[in-house]
């Protein structure tokens, strides 16, 4: 075979020198990490998918193949080709490459989160890998053993940290709905201290909705009562919101009690609602206004101790789970969500206690109890995604607390992504479920805010509860 030190000078010599050594104890990926990391979303999950892939690509290939696979290092060049682009020999076994195995493992997790920036990165990692052997460092498949190792350590990484499904949810039959031209006849909420930037969107929606009436919410009165007076003064033919998921479920419980359709406009800081339901773009909402176009959405039902029923459009939680949430929302834009999610589970199974629970007649004690509108996925981690809101089905999931060493274990589980094969995890999909409390009431939290005490939670999923218009 011919070796590196056999070939002629390239103008290449000196850039794959330096970018070798600058791939040297991950500097070059943590940088690039870095970069993307001042992005939220996407580009800051991808960078965290790719560190944690290089980080357990490193360690699998420098601390155990390599002392268990020892291999030569190819044999050194002349002084000349040392001086023109030759590296010095690491002392370590020359199979796998370490570099190799990291290049790999950084751009495929990056890709398996955000295809674009790891089809621009493949060419990177690529010629890190290529360096390796035309420094004469490596032998050639030191680097494609190498590149297999970072490639499959970063697809691992799926089974403990899901790839968030980017798609809309599928949501229930289409409904040819009211039509409104320029948005006359509709009435938009808009909640000023939805923590986004009001001024902005509400200046797109008049823009793109010039005919529609928009309604600022007054922080000091109860929103529903403000809706219907609307309502009764206005006589609109749908309504509309621009808000959190919190002003959204508000609205969306007005329209259902008025028999109107439903526009959502994402106003809010995380908008899970819009983001699953796939109206987060504005003008293809406009256009469905103006077309009457619309789908039949679920709803999630919830009656406290015989009261009133209560609407949530996500989720719905008991014990320690509401404090979970305020935690990875505090955590995610720096750490992203499954990071955030699984340490602020951890944190409140740390210091939380069990409560003791009757789930459709069958007694338990539990630390946390899930209860989301459509289905979650996935279904052995913490939910990521919502791929159907149309089923009529509830995504129910309880954290068992009457297992031994159940604390620890599903501390254990959270932190490794095994949520799934824990005794102590139940999941289940049902139309309805009822939890009552042994004990002082419990908080009851629905769409990310605490709405009431209680010792009885009658659930249930109404399917095709409201109509939303959303382009097809």
């Amino acid at each position: 075979m011919r070796l590196s030190t056999d070939l002629p000078p390239a103008a290449a010599d000196g850039g794959l020198r330096a970018l070798s050594s600058a791939a040297n104890h991950s500097v070059l990926w943590i940088g690039l990490a870095a970069g993307m990391g001042l992005a939220r979303g996407r580009p800051r999950r991808a960078a965290i998918r790719g560190l944690l892939s290089v980080a357990g690509a490193s360690a699998i290939s420098n601390a155990i193949l390599k002392p268990l696979l020892p291999r030569r290092r190819p044999p050194a060049g002349t002084v000349e080709f040392a001086n023109r682009r030759g590296l010095p020999a690491p002392t370590s076994s020359s199979f796998p490459s370490g570099h190799a195995a990291s290049a790999a493992a950084f751009a495929t997790g990056v890709a398996l989160e955000h295809p674009a920036l790891g089809a621009a990165l493949v060419p990177v990692a690529a010629a890190v890998a290529y360096s390796r052997v035309h420094t004469g460092v490596h032998w050639p498949t030191d680097v494609v053993a190498g590149a297999a190792v970072g490639s499959a350590v970063a697809f691992a990484t799926r089974r403990w940290w899901a790839v968030r499904e980017q798609g809309a949810a599928t949501l229930g039959p289409d409904r040819t709905t009211q039509a409104l031209p320029d948005g006359d006849g509709l009435v938009v909420f808009v909640n000023p201290g939805s923590g986004s930037d009001d001024d902005g969107i509400r200046g797109e929606i008049e823009e793109a909705l010039p005919a529609a009436t928009i309604v600022e919410f007054d922080a000091d009165r109860d929103f529903g009562e403000q809706i219907d007076a609307v309502i009764a003064s206005h006589g609109p033919k749908a309504l509309g919101v621009c808000g959190g998921d919190g002003t959204i479920v508000t609205v969306a419980s007005a329209s259902v009690r008025h028999d109107l359709p439903l526009a959502v406009f994402p106003g809010g800081t995380l908008n899970h609602f819009a983001r699953d339901a796939g109206v987060g773009d504005l003008a293809s909402t406009a256009e469905a206004i103006a077309d009457g176009t619309a789908e039949l959405v679920d709803l999630g039902k919830v009656r406290v101790d015989g009261g009133e029923e209560a609407t949530f459009v996500n989720t719905a939680s008991l014990g320690g789970y509401p404090d979970s949430v305020r935690l990875r929302e505090q955590w995610q834009p720096r750490l992203g969500k499954w990071p955030a999610a699984a340490l602020a589970m951890a944190r409140v199974l740390a210091s939380a206690e069990p409560l003791a629970v009757t789930i459709d007649g069958v007694e338990h004690s539990v630390w946390m109890l899930f209860v989301g509108n459509g289905r979650y996925t996935p279904t052995d981690q913490v939910p990521m995604s919502r791929p159907e809101i149309h089923r009529g089905t509830l995504d129910v999931r309880y954290l068992l607390a009457d297992r031994r060493f159940s604390r620890l274990r599903l501390i254990a589980a959270a932190l490794t992504g095994t949520l799934g094969s824990a005794v102590t995890y139940v999941h289940a999909d049902t139309p309805n479920v009822t939890i009552e409390i042994t004990g002082i009431p419990v908080a009851l939290a629905t769409d990310g805010e605490v709405v009431a005490d209680g010792r009885r939670f009658e659930f249930r999923s109404e399917p095709q509860g409201v109509t939303l218009y959303r382009g097809r």
